[in-house]
């Protein structure tokens, strides 16, 4: 829009907050509980502004009666919103809800602009899955089409998921390979979705570089004006420098640098950790451009901020944010990030307008509108005039006398009629024995009683099965594996009643250091196909010095033999076995099967990212009659479950079951690194009430 539209917008704003306030008492008599009650407006008026830590401001700081904000909306990755919203992947979304989480959430954006003063959208990159599907670019169209048509300006980058060849940055020297400037332009599916042509129909676009990957916005809200520039998965050492041209060219800006990669997250999955990227791109762009203020990026999976000083000694605020591998893909969840001139603070909240539309029978504890951590609601205090001194000595913005704070009523009208559903009461263990029986269990490992915490698990030492009729003893030693790698441990899951885990200890994918158990070869549970579907469950959890160089693919759980051999098979690696239960290089959840029922093709179901060194329930659901595969961690329903097969193929009836490591062509590999609890097969689907983690009836 022209800056005389952008001007009537912001005052159409002002006159709207202005009748907002006149109603303020109004949204203040709204039932509020608990933490609601804590963040209505009344409260946000009068309150200080807290800092990233929860702390209390400045004096200087506080919140004056009338504010002058506005917001920006944040879509961090949503590759699985394109993907799982295809025919190729049975529209999941559309068939359960009966609506879609990418389209929820630009079409939630287009009805709020005005009252939630929101000029600008962020897309941090990662807009499909899988570069090479053109319906999955088409569902992204789709939905960011709903901002053009508004219109609101957006800003898009293209993450590594939405080019052809994707590979990291770790080294000065990986800038020859990777980068924007080796990539053959006219091929790449990004630019042919999202050209330039397209980019510049933004009323705020300004710039793209010479590959069309990198491009920068200019927007103004109160009489200030405010750079964006995006620039896509790795930038090239060219791309850098047009984009510190972009800066150089508009000296006064104040710039928001929104990225695919640059913060990750640590292994607790809260702290910040950096990045070799993230590093490189602050070297060469960040730390001497006082204009970048605050940085923003995806890719890694949760939230986190880091708060940097750059060279001129100023604060710049680099946030992650990406939540691809929560609930649903992310369960539409995105951000709004409330600048406010008078109150000298940025307020960040992380929501979902897909989550309240949901139907209510859908909805479970992981449903959950407004994320309330404190690395997904959380303020900034940044005083604006001093911090913009160097490149806009003459900071002023056009003040209101009235307002109210944003993103409360964000919150107030998200939770207005929607209740979060309750979390189900956890029953922990009373005794060893304190869990559902189920008849047609086929076998349940477990250690057992008295064992010693940290004993060495002897070769032919048995774990037994609570069935009797399919026990696991240790395998003989090979090549660099040693008797002490595997342990009895007292450590368990908390809703495991068994006495506690194995332990597998010095696996080295690099040197092929691994052990396992298997059952005997008569084993009656090596024929079994469970042709009235499954049940399979397993407490996990991955060692803390769990990497992927040493173990990445750790198998769980697996059965021998080449799945290559079976008849009719027609898919991939062949000398894999038939069952691959394993965590995989990016630590998920892997359960990829040869159904009995169509031996031609593998199925395969992914979790999100599981953290290490945490206690995990894992369980697999085969149903013929709902026809589907479903995987759940924790009671979480994941969302690339697999549908259409039943049961599990068999090579032979003398090939055995395996715990620790894998199979390929007749060897074992693939150890698995960490504890393994009580692990159930049984031959029939089972409700969550029937699982491990349930108590005996």
């Amino acid at each position: 829009m022209s800056d005389t539209t952008e001007t009537q917008f912001a005052l159409r704003r002002i006159a709207d907050r202005r009748q907002l306030l006149r109603g303020a008492a109004g949204l203040s008599m709204l039932p509020l509980t608990g933490a609601l009650a804590a963040c209505d407006d009344d409260a946000m008026l009068n309150a200080k502004p807290t800092t990233a830590t929860g702390t209390a401001a400045s004096t200087a700081a506080a919140t004056p009666v009338g504010t002058t904000s506005f917001s920006i909306a944040v879509l961090p990755d949503t590759q699985f919103y394109s993907r799982y919203a295809t025919v190729d992947e049975n529209r999941q979304f559309q068939r359960k809800y009966g609506s879609e989480p990418f389209a929820a959430q630009t079409q939630w954006i287009v009805d709020n602009a005005q009252t939630y003063a929101i000029p600008f959208v962020i897309h941090l990159g990662d807009v499909v899955d899988q570069v090479r599907k053109p319906a999955q670019w088409a569902v992204a169209d789709a939905a960011m089409k709903r901002l053009e048509t508004a219109p609101i300006p957006y800003s898009i980058l293209a993450g590594n998921h939405d080019v052809l060849y994707d590979v990291d940055y770790h080294v000065p020297a990986d800038q020859q390979a990777g980068t924007d400037s080796q990539r053959t332009l006219s091929s790449e599916p990004y630019l042919t979705w999202f050209p330039t042509s397209r980019a510049q129909n933004q009323s705020t676009f300004r710039e793209r570089d010479r590959t069309g990957f990198h491009e920068y916005h200019i927007f103004e809200m109160y009489g200030v004006k405010f750079m964006v520039l995006s620039l896509s998965w790795r930038i090239s050492d060219a791309g850098i420098l047009w984009a510190r041209d972009a800066i150089r060219r508009n000296p006064t800006l104040p710039v928001i640098l929104a990225n695919h990669q640059l913060l990750n997250i640590d292994k607790d999955g809260k702290s910040p950790l950096e990045t070799d990227y993230g590093l490189m791109v602050w070297n060469t762009l960040i730390r001497d451009n006082d204009q970048i203020f605050m940085t923003l990026n995806g890719h890694h999976h949760g939230a986190a901020l880091l708060t940097k000083t750059n060279d001129f000694g100023n604060p710049v605020h680099e946030m992650v944010v990406d939540y691809q591998m929560a609930y649903q893909g992310g369960n539409a969840l995105m951000r709004l990030y409330e600048i406010d001139f008078s109150a000298n603070k940025i307020d960040v909240m992380s929501f979902s307008p897909w989550v309240v539309q949901k139907p209510k029978e859908t909805l479970n504890q992981f449903d959950r509108a407004v994320l309330e951590d404190a690395n997904n609601r959380f303020t900034i205090s940044i005083d604006f005039k001093k911090r913009f001194a160097r490149f806009l000595p003459n900071f002023a913005y056009t003040e209101m006398t009235a307002g109210v704070p944003i993103l409360p009523r964000v919150r107030t009208a998200l939770l207005s009629g929607y209740t979060e559903p309750a979390a189900p009461a956890e029953v922990l263990p009373r005794d060893a024995d304190d869990y559902p029986k189920i008849a047609e269990t086929a076998a349940h490992w477990r250690v057992a009683s008295g064992i010693v915490d940290g004993r060495i698990v002897q070769v032919g030492e048995t774990l037994p099965d609570v069935t009797g009729r399919n026990p696991m003893t240790r395998v003989p030693l090979s090549g660099p594996a040693m008797v002490e790698d595997v342990v009895w441990s007292t450590d368990r899951h908390r809703l495991s009643s068994a006495p506690g885990s194995v332990r597998f200890r010095n696996t080295d994918k690099v040197t092929a250091r691994s052990s396992a158990f298997a059952t005997a070869t008569n084993a009656p549970i090596n024929a079994a196909t469970f042709g009235a579907g499954y049940t399979v469950e397993a407490f996990i959890k991955i060692d803390a010095n769990w990497t992927v160089t040493n173990h990445r693919w750790g198998n769980i759980l697996t059965r021998n033999g080449n799945r290559g051999k079976l008849p009719g098979f027609a898919g991939g690696d062949r000398e894999a076995p038939p069952i691959l239960f394993a965590i995989s290089s990016l630590r998920e959840v892997q359960w990829e099967v040869v159904p009995a029922s169509n031996t031609a093709y593998p199925q395969a179901n992914w979790s999100g990212e599981v953290m290490v060194d945490t206690w995990y329930h894992i369980a697999i659901v085969n149903d013929p009659v709902a026809n589907e595969t479903i995987l759940y961690v924790d009671g979480a329903p994941v969302l690339r479950n697999s549908a259409g097969q039943v049961g599990i193929a068999t090579l032979a009836a003398d090939m055995p079951w395996v715990l620790g490591a894998a199979w390929w062509d007749g060897a074992r590999k693939d150890g698995y690194f960490g504890h393994i609890g009580e692990v159930r097969i049984v031959a029939r689907p089972l409700a969550n009430t029937q699982w491990l983690t349930a108590r005996r009836s």
